[in-house]
């Protein structure tokens, strides 16, 4: 039985996530982690994909993105998972699929969904009691630092919600806030609809 065909949109925003094979680590040690940004940045120009958020997490990643061009998102995450697995099991020694199935797509139409899809994203790594400000694999520090160098991440549009005439909170103070509140509040519908069993 064959795969059912897809269908990306140009200009639209996707929520990205995939799991290791039997919920199995993906990520085993810092060199890892960084190979998979360094792929990611590399297929996200070569494949025009924006990317506005991301968490890579032991075991599973979440990516918010945006297509810009008529390039479906399957040739960008097939190129990622192909190359991340190629390395990732001849670094190991392992053999076999990499990740549980192909990756999850999840079509973002609204702006709601969108900021509480960014907030989701970042609040990950709370969930292994890390300190989100400390986490090195999330785009989170992007958005609340902007003195870090940055040109694989774009922050922009996100925190463009968060910036009009809030004084003296900056858009950057303002989003810091909105996602840490999300650990204390009771979770919304558009939040509890973001949740997936990785």
């Amino acid at each position: 039985m064959s795969t059912p065909r897809r269908f990306f949109q140009k200009d639209s925003f996707y929520h990205i996530y995939n799991r290791g094979n039997r919920k199995s680590q993906i990520f085993l040690d810092k060199r890892d982690y960084l190979r998979f940004l360094e792929k990611t940045k590399i297929y996200k120009d070569r494949y025009e994909v924006d990317v506005l958020c991301y968490c890579l997490m032991p075991n599973h990643f979440h990516l918010l993105v945006k297509q810009k061009s008529e390039t479906p998102l399957t040739k960008f995450m097939l190129a990622l998972a192909t190359s991340y697995s190629k390395y990732f099991n001849l670094r190991h020694g392992e053999v076999g699929r990499l990740f549980q199935e192909r990756f999850q797509a999840k079509l973002v139409e609204t702006d709601e969904y969108l900021l509480q899809l960014s907030r989701y994203i970042h609040l990950n790594p709370s969930e292994i009691g890390k300190r989100l400000e400390d986490y090195a694999w999330s785009s989170f520090k992007f958005y609340v630092d902007s003195s870090i160098e940055n040109n694989f991440v774009n922050p922009e549009l996100v925190l463009s919600y968060f910036g009009s005439n809030l004084k003296p909170k900056t858009a950057t103070e303002s989003y810091k806030e909105f996602v840490l509140a999300g650990k204390e509040e009771e979770m919304s519908e558009a939040l509890k609809d973001l949740m997936v069993d990785l």
